[in-house]
């Protein structure tokens, strides 16, 4: 079985509040319901649009095979996956982790998240972080709810 580094749903809160900066991208602002992690992700809008208000399932795995093995070259397809319960997936890598503190000075840490030029930024309680680590490949999976 899966045991995903985030499993939550997230409400969308705001999507680019900054202006628009690219045709295809949207930066969305969001909140973990459960975890309380503050989100900002860049999605590609032609694909899948987020609205403000809106409810989305988000998990981020290190692999999508369902019983929790590695994906390898050649695997796809052969196994059952994770991406077939979800409407929009991204692979990426964790590049940085950094500690910094929210506004009422309480230690909140940073986990950065490249897929392919499009950002992932969570932040959260540092007890809910403890399964990231710098250079890891995840898998950022949504679905509408």
């Amino acid at each position: 079985m899966v045991n995903p580094h985030f499993d939550d749903t997230i409400k969308v809160i705001g999507v680019d509040a900054d202006g628009k900066k690219y045709d295809k991208v949207s930066r969305v602002q969001a909140k973990g319901e459960e975890s309380g992690m503050h989100i900002v992700l860049d999605v590609n809008s032609q694909l899948y649009p987020m609205r403000a208000g809106e409810k989305f399932r988000m998990v981020l795995s290190q692999t999508l095979n369902e019983d929790g093995s590695a994906v390898t070259a050649g695997s796809e397809g052969s196994k059952k996956s994770l991406a077939d319960r979800f409407e929009y997936v991204m692979h990426g890598l964790l590049y940085k982790i950094s500690d910094d503190k929210n506004q009422s000075g309480d230690v909140e840490v940073a986990v950065y998240i490249s897929f392919g030029g499009l950002q992932l930024l969570m932040k959260g309680a540092p007890a809910k972080m403890g399964k990231f680590k710098v250079d890891q490949r995840l898998f950022l999976l949504l679905l509408k709810e």
